[in-house]
């Protein structure tokens, strides 16, 4: 049976302080912990979140599902990028307090942060998950966001649904996933950025519970 609490982790932004929530959800003898960001317009609350983090504690992992400091205060538009990257930073200090593995991992907008903070060298996890890595925005595939990716030396898995508009052409994301020094990528045949299947009737809690399958499943491979 899991340990759920609820916590509040300050952070240090360039304009003052902040707090955020979040959800530590343990399990016994956890082989690890896996730090979940939500996505752009989402909250730590999400429906998908809490599927996909009830499924990793399912495989013994343990979670932390986080807010950003806008989504904290009620905005559905992410702030600074800085902003995010220090949340991440914080979060990583407050709650890796024990010698099992650290993985970070994130909804769109949340696992591009995860990234940004690991090529700067604000966060060392010991592995990187994007859960539908927004690689450009739709339509926009001359404005790719993949040139820190090479930067980061740990392994990273991206999972990225077949008809998500943020990474067509599919050629474009293959380049970034080669581009890095560790990398995986699972295609979910049929999924949108919210790994959504047309005609498949699923709660975005069941889509994120399948999900956790998939990672699970690296996990085992690597760590």
């Amino acid at each position: 049976m899991a340990e759920i609490r609820t916590t509040a982790v300050p952070v240090t932004l360039p304009s003052g302080s902040a707090t955020v929530s979040a959800a530590i959800e343990s399990v016994p003898d956890a082989r690890g912990t896996l730090l979940l960001a939500h996505g752009a317009g989402s909250r730590f609350d999400s429906p998908f979140l809490i599927g996909f983090a009830r499924g990793m504690r399912r495989h013994g992992v343990s979670t932390v599902r986080f807010n950003f400091p806008y989504a904290e205060a009620g905005r559905r538009m992410p702030g600074p990028a800085e902003h995010a990257i220090a949340t991440w930073a914080a979060v990583v200090e407050a709650t890796g307090t024990n010698d099992r593995p650290i993985w970070a991992a994130g909804r769109s907008y949340g696992g591009r942060m995860a990234s940004m903070a690991a090529a700067e060298g604000r966060i060392a996890p010991a592995g990187l998950v994007y859960l539908g890595y927004p690689l450009h925005p739709p339509g926009r595939a001359d404005r790719p966001r993949m040139a820190h990716l090479s930067a980061i030396a740990v392994p990273q898995l991206f999972v990225s649904g077949s008809r998500d508009p943020f990474v067509d052409p599919h050629e474009q994301l293959d380049a970034a996933v080669a581009s890095c020094v560790d990398a995986e990528l699972v295609w979910i045949e049929g999924g949108g950025h919210g790994f959504e299947v047309a005609g498949a009737r699923r709660t975005p809690d069941v889509i994120g519970e399948e999900v956790a399958e998939v990672v699970a499943a690296w996990l085992d491979r690597r760590f």
